[in-house]
């Protein structure tokens, strides 16, 4: 997720055509030119509104709305806060209220709702929206397409930024909606996370003192852009160098709202038995590190609650892939030179932020921020694209792309359209079905779908729940005789996203582990599978969905959840899968066992 600061959109201006014209000509080069800067402003504003939930959850697709009247003036916006939430589509259309009616709606992308769940298509349909403009349709093949498909069925006007609006102005409009979505769309696009290096050096290079003394190089206000940064991003990464000489916390200490998890690349796991990044009580940690590597230690690590992962072989690349399948989309790397140099060699690195201070410290073994690549000649040299420059406080903060962001045009079809044009291409033949985030194909599986669900009390009553991740984290205190376990409840329950509902329910468990019901380990599969039962008895279309997965094996493709999910390496019990498995046979009249 990217600040929109850090966007560098040039204004929205109206180009003018030179030579001779006829009046006619002139007159309609006019209009088509006005037509334009208005879509583009628009564009350009719902690509804004994208950005809007960055640093409040964890990062997801960023989609963002503006309803515009007839007149050219806005009647109502809206921005899609987190995964599970209203999406930016029914926002807006509530806020415009009748003057939806004949209306344009702008959208920054193409939206992708969960698997049967049409609700910005039809809200859009329903509010009597006449014509919709898209900057982009979305990056991901099995998206792709289908709500354009859908709107145009419906009797709308749907024109696309590069394919049926072209202009310098709808360009650079555009160029707004691949930067708000540069995380999805390189995510998609390279199979690993979107990854920014960040650094801070004084303006002879320098990232520390030779003594490694580097508190602090930049501002404070440069350290509060990093915090910003760190909060619109899935996890930060440093090195095992920067554990042993920093001690960092790598908190986003925003006040509240997201915290990005903290991973450390270590080979050797030479590390501190104590350190910052040893205190789970707010964030999680993770160690990454060579199979094998100091058993005693992991096990140590492993008693403070920092989760191990280990590789064959400790490369930025093979970590990132495996936090590509761990459904991560934007990772900050603030290492050391070292790290850097290797995470760059991998290309793995989309982006660089350079904090540039106005001190020199000099120093023949100072560090640099990046270490050794093998270049010999300036030619060899990475070249920074769409270079943009912005003073930070007394610093000056660089940025550009290592490698530009992949375009998603020309459009190549989607498994369902291709279907469509030949019979035999079907979207999905495999016998197992991988689900995890909501915009995977099968992402209705997930507990964090935007499905409502409603659940019986002590008393009998129903309690509607904003989705099933909600009501199974807080059923972890319920019934506990304790206000601070009450208060949780209230709080999950009243949470604005699964995620946030996630949030507060594993951070609870693991600062106030005596607030717990006693019984939760033996009745937790019992409450999700209550839940789960709910939400696919309720919604016809997931219960058709799920009886069509009938055949197949049904598996959560978390890599670290071993006991909900299937694990890295198939290791995990994989007992969401499992409960899913058991209610589709419930509903087929099968014997449970048949699944």
């Amino acid at each position: 997720m990217l600040p929109m600061a850090a966007l560098s959109l040039p204004p929205v201006r109206v180009y003018c055509s030179g030579g001779a014209a006829t009046p006619n000509s002139s007159i309609s080069n006019n209009n088509l030119l006005g037509n334009h800067a208005l879509d583009a402003a628009h564009i350009r504003r719902a690509a804004e509104l994208a950005d809007g939930s960055a640093g409040f959850t964890s990062p997801h697709p960023n989609f963002g709305c503006v309803i515009a009247s007839k007149s050219g003036k806005v009647a109502g916006e809206g921005f899609l806060y987190a995964q599970g939430t209203k999406p930016a589509e029914v926002l807006a259309v509530d806020a415009a209220g009748d003057f939806s009616r004949r209306a344009t709606a702008y959208l920054n992308m193409e939206p992708g709702d969960c698997h049967g769940d049409h609700s910005a298509v039809s809200a859009l349909v329903q509010a009597g929206i006449e014509r919709v403009v898209i900057g982009l349709r979305h990056p991901l093949q099995h998206l792709r397409g289908n709500a354009i498909r859908a709107l145009r069925s419906q009797g709308l006007q749907v024109d696309v930024l590069g394919e049926d609006l072209n202009s310098k102005l709808i360009e650079e409009a555009r160029k707004s909606c691949l930067l708000v979505n540069a995380p999805l769309i390189c995510r998609a696009a390279s199979r690993v996370p979107f990854s920014v290096l960040k650094y801070a050096m004084t303006l002879d290079g320098k990232i520390a003192a030779s003594s490694g003394h580097a508190a602090w190089i930049s501002s404070k206000t440069s350290r509060n852009r990093v915090f910003e940064l760190r909060g619109r991003s899935d996890a930060v990464i440093v090195g095992g160098n920067t554990v042993r000489k920093d001690n960092p916390r790598l908190t986003a200490r925003h006040g509240g709202g997201h915290m990005p998890m903290r991973i450390v690349m270590s080979q050797t796991l030479d590390l501190p038995e104590e350190a910052h990044l040893w205190d789970t009580s707010d964030v999680s940690t993770i160690v990454a590190t060579q199979r094998g590597a100091r058993r005693h230690f992991q096990k140590h690590l492993a008693s403070k609650g920092i989760e191990v992962v280990e590789f064959d072989i400790l490369n930025p690349r093979e970590v990132m892939e495996y936090f590509h399948d761990r459904g991560y989309l934007s990772l900050l790397w603030e290492c050391g030179g070292t790290l850097a140099a290797a995470a760059i060699s991998s290309g793995v690195i989309h982006k660089v932020f350079a904090f540039v201070a106005p001190k020199i410290i000099g120093g023949k073994n100072a560090p640099s921020p990046v270490g050794e690549l093998g270049m010999v000649e300036m030619t060899q040299a990475f070249d920074l694209i769409d270079v943009c420059y912005e003073q930070v406080g007394p610093d000056m903060l660089i940025s550009g792309f290592l490698q530009p962001i992949p375009d998603v045009t020309p459009v190549i079809p989607s498994v369902d359209e291709t279907f469509e044009i030949d019979p035999t291409v079907t979207p999905y033949e495999s016998r197992i079905i991988f689900f995890y985030k909501t915009w995977d194909p099968y992402g209705a599986f997930s507990n964090f779908s935007p499905h409502q669900i409603k659940m019986p009390d002590d008393s009998g009553d129903y309690e509607p729940w904003l989705s099933v991740e909600h009501y199974y984290q807080a059923q972890k205190f319920v019934g506990v005789d304790d206000p601070v376990a009450q208060d949780c409840v209230e709080n999950i329950k009243s949470a604005r996203s699964p995620e946030e509902a996630a949030r507060i329910g594993r951070s609870m468990q693991r600062k106030r582990p005596d607030l717990v019901r006693c019984e939760w380990e033996s009745v937790k599969i019992e409450v999700m599978y209550r839940a789960l039962k709910c939400k696919f008895s309720i919604y016809p279309h997931l219960n058709a969905m799920l009886l069509s997965s009938a055949g197949c094996v049904l598996v959560e493709a978390s890599p670290h959840d071993l006991f909900w999910g299937g694990g890295r390496d198939g290791e995990g019990l994989n007992y969401l899968g499992r409960l899913l498995m058991q209610l589709r046979s419930e509903f087929l009249g099968e014997s449970p066992t048949s699944s």
